[in-house]
């Protein structure tokens, strides 16, 4: 099965919004250093093109969990693949996510990381699909709310295509 990409949101509109959100976040943490912790493998482009938006300190930490596989749904059995190399006590920590889908990924990862005593904790997405939750999940930054479409590009894949895209498009399947 063949697939074409629809442009979503230009390489414009995502810069324009990165910019925004740094800015809230520098604003909100002034006077504080705060964690990045990446969701590998898409939440790292938006993390590079946002920790570079940030001026208060920063540092950065991965994390890779999966819920996907192959697929466009998620599976719904989440599944740590690596974990954190830094320990998160008494730090700021920012969740950086590509996409909040279903829930289900970050409730967990949320709860996960809480048990480990940071100062404060966040979730920040570059997308957010409220239409597919499942799990309620509070996202405090959030770049764009879309439509319930199969979305790729900045980071986001399928079947690890397409992430280099340098806006969101949808894909289309022929």
């Amino acid at each position: 099965m063949a697939e074409k990409i629809r442009v979503m949101l230009s390489e414009q509109e995502v810069d324009a919004k990165i910019c925004e959100i740094g800015r809230q976040i520098s604003e909100d943490y002034a006077g504080k250093q705060v964690h990045l912790v990446c969701v590998l493998k898409g939440g790292s482009f938006f993390m590079c093109e946002l920790a570079k938006r940030i001026t208060v300190p920063v540092s950065l930490d991965f994390m890779s969990v999966s819920s996907y596989g192959s697929e466009t749904k998620s599976s719904g059995v989440v599944r740590i693949v690596k974990d954190l190399d830094e320990p998160l006590k008494d730090k700021h920590v920012i969740i950086i996510e590509d996409i909040v889908d279903s829930g289900r990924t970050l409730s967990y990862l949320m709860e996960m990381l809480r048990d480990r005593g940071p100062a404060s904790l966040r979730l920040c997405t570059l997308l957010d699909k409220p239409d597919r939750r499942i799990v309620d999940v509070h996202v405090d930054y959030t770049g764009f709310q879309i439509p319930d479409e199969f979305v790729v590009g900045y980071g986001l894949d399928y079947d690890q295509k397409y992430r280099n895209l340098p806006y969101i498009g949808v894909v289309e399947f022929e």
